[in-house]
């Protein structure tokens, strides 16, 4: 018994390191961000003097305007498109499946900033499209802004709403065809209300996702500004931090939004399978699988498009002027904007987000699920770990500034390091990981504790051996996940990043601003690269651990 009682107070031990660390590293910087939108420049308290400054400045009235209805327009496009492709893909009988479903996650492997420069490219003033249609759009400006966040929050809305599509009870369906109900019928009043909760989450997501994204507005936005890139202008321009706190507020406003109504959602009223239902039986019909073939097609097609854009910039001398074939793009190496040298420092930085991010996630998701006793504790641990969905990543890097870089912070050393890198990227994408670990924890056997205890095995025995093992598949997912979204992201790192250390995407978009899009397409082109290779050789992976143990 002293071996278990020794374990537990590790166990708890444990649990309270990653409590302070959630705590040093969400709460922490969130209330400086805080407490620095009622201070000026010199620290000195002024009251609401700094919102009272942006409301009343109409420029910046017009920015938040602006967000909120590109956001709108975005978020209902994008979940229309998305709605519509996953019912072909899980409703349908269509052909290329798995093609059809990879492809709409490809441009999750993309920064933001790679949808701007593909369409300069494809209907820019000398784009592809432009030239050969004479038809020159007004990209640069909310149109440009529109269709890359469409493209940059379609495989989120997909994935939420294709998971939503794929439970369904069949007995809906064999009822509604047995009493002769019309096709157009049915899907007014069983599939959309079954799928009424999915599609509130897909607009929600793609509402939060383009209002505070910065990559896709920096490179096409010209001179519309929205709040990503006023906060930028603010803090970077102008020095201006308390402003810069105030933006940073508001940003987070539709993600708090989010958070709040996916909690009250979450209720016994959502769940539309039980263990009665029946698997969703496809009927073929002939018309509809034609038209729905078309469709993701096009969508596909489309995708292809973007890539190929982007490809053939980082391969062409000089569009349109020059065609001839070159890699020199690639090994552009500027130090003042960046270029191979960043998508190195990117991939060291990645790595190490993957690997601490996934230890630090799993262990914390272990200690909040198996831990007995300690309920307060755990359920502290729970909520701080749900906190960062609720934070925007330009608004954890403006927080991480206001708190790490204080001379009175013991921990300032790590600001302007690449440990500050990589904290920021477990904190902006720790929400998502934790869940997930969360629910594969969830699937396992309580009853694995409970014999281990039993037998007087050590805990971390159980974990090393048995939990560890049976979860392999989620452990893999996350690494990728974390090695993915920290080779794209810019918003959480924009601020943060070393002048001797720049990252892929901040290279990325200091190249496309000095003029050098086609060495920032090749540095695209090599992150679009790295990113698909890891998730083919996790798909492959997984792929033959499954095959070997059916």
């Amino acid at each position: 018994m002293r071996k278990i009682k020794t374990g537990n107070t590790i166990e708890l031990s444990l649990l309270i390191f990653s409590l302070a660390f959630l705590f040093t590293a969400v709460i922490c910087p969130m209330t400086a961000l805080f407490i620095k939108a009622f201070q000026n420049n010199s620290g000195k308290f002024i009251g609401l003097t700094n919102f009272v400054e942006y409301f009343s400045s109409s420029g910046m009235a017009v920015s938040l305007w602006n967000s909120v209805i590109i956001s709108l327009i975005t978020s209902i496009i994008a979940v229309c498109l998305a709605f519509v492709y996953a019912y072909a893909l899980t409703r349908g009988d269509i052909p290329f499946k798995r093609i059809f479903h990879f492809t709409a996650m490809m441009p999750i492997f993309a920064p933001t900033m790679v949808f701007g420069i593909a369409l300069i490219y494809l209907i820019g003033n000398k784009g592809i499209i432009t030239t050969m249609s004479g038809l020159k759009l007004p990209l640069y400006g909310p149109l440009g802004i529109i269709i890359s966040e469409i493209i940059y929050t379609f495989p989120q809305a997909f994935l939420i709403l294709y998971v939503t599509l794929s439970y369904a009870d069949n007995r809906l369906y064999e009822s509604a065809r047995a009493m002769g109900t019309s096709a157009l019928r049915t899907f007014m009043t069983v599939v959309l209300p079954g799928a009424k909760f999915g599609i509130v989450s897909a607009l929600m997501v793609a509402f939060t996702l383009c209002f505070s994204d910065f990559g896709a507005p920096k490179v096409v936005g010209g001179n519309f500004n929205v709040l990503a890139t006023d906060i930028y202008k603010q803090v970077v321009g102008q020095q201006n931090f308390g402003m810069g706190a105030v933006v940073g507020i508001l940003l987070m406003i539709p993600a708090v939004m989010m958070f709040i109504t996916d909690r009250m959602i979450q209720s016994p009223n959502r769940d539309t399978i039980s263990s009665k239902s029946l698997k969703y039986r496809i009927v073929s019909n002939k018309w509809r699988d034609l038209c729905l073939t078309g469709y993701c097609l096009a969508i596909n097609i489309f995708i292809m498009a973007l890539f190929f854009a982007v490809f053939m910039a980082s391969v062409v001398k000089a569009w349109p002027y020059n065609m001839g074939f070159t890699l020199e793009h690639f090994t552009v190496d500027s130090p003042a904007t960046g270029g191979f040298g960043s998508f190195l420092n990117s991939v060291v930085t990645s790595a190490l987000s993957a690997v601490f991010g996934t230890i630090f996630v799993f262990l914390n998701a272990w200690l909040i699920e198996k831990l007995r006793g300690h309920s307060l504790l755990r359920q502290t641990g729970y909520l701080f770990s749900l906190i960062p969905l609720a934070l925007p990543g330009l608004s954890i890097g403006l927080a991480f500034i206001f708190f790490f870089s204080s001379e009175y912070n013991p921990l300032s050393f790590i600001y302007g390091t690449i440990i500050i890198l990589v904290i920021a990227n477990i904190v902006h994408f720790y929400s998502v990981p934790f869940v997930t670990a969360t629910s594969a924890l969830k699937k396992l056997d309580k009853e694995i504790e409970s014999v281990a205890e039993s037998m007087s095995v050590p805990s971390f025995r159980t974990l090393v051996r048995v939990t560890i093992p049976m979860c392999k598949d989620a452990l893999f997912e996350i690494a990728v996940f974390f090695f993915v979204n920290a080779m794209v992201t810019i918003s959480a790192v924009v601020f943060l990043y070393p002048a001797d250390f720049k990252l892929a995407s901040v290279a990325i978009v200091n190249m496309e601003d000095a003029g050098d899009t086609a060495p920032a397409a090749a540095l695209s082109v090599l992150v679009i690269l790295i990113n698909i290779a890891v998730r083919l050789v996790y798909e492959f992976v997984s792929g033959r651990k499954v095959t070997k143990t059916e």
